[in-house]
């Protein structure tokens, strides 16, 4: 038998389907211009600024540059990428320790990378930085 050709009713069907899948990938995507790095973390050196800007015990989010650093005792200074592990999106902000990823929830300890509450299980990518003159640098041979 040879096969039926597709009735109106099936072709409106897929049509349907496939806007919102459609509106699914928009939903995941973020409002932030910052977009999603195909690479979570630098492949050259980043200038941070002034190292004395992440406080003793504290946190710091670089949101353009896509890190948090946070400063466990003076002069040692640990980074993470700052784009979720789930979606990719760049957290928002720091609570305390904690980031905050505005697209689905997930937040992170900013002092280990540590996945807190998902969807995210994956931790934060861990970076290079060090101080060198005052300031702070991030990424490859850092």
């Amino acid at each position: 038998m040879p096969p039926q050709p597709s009735s109106r009713r099936t072709v409106l069907k897929g049509a349907a389907l496939a806007g919102v899948a459609g509106l699914g990938a928009a939903a995941c995507s973020t409002d932030s211009k910052l977009g999603h790095a195909q690479t979570p973390t630098p492949t050259a050196p980043v200038d941070l600024g002034a190292a004395d800007a992440v406080p003793v015990g504290g946190v710091k989010l670089y949101r353009e540059q896509r890190l948090v650093v946070s400063c466990p005792a003076e002069g040692q200074y640990k980074a993470f990428s700052a784009q979720c592990t789930h979606a990719g999106c760049v957290l928002d902000k720091v609570e305390g320790t904690e980031g905050n990823c505005p697209c689905h929830g997930s937040r992170f300890d900013c002092t280990t990378g540590k996945a807190l509450k998902g969807p995210a299980t994956v931790p934060l990518p861990e970076v290079p930085v060090r101080a060198e003159g005052g300031k702070l640098i991030a990424g490859p041979d850092a």
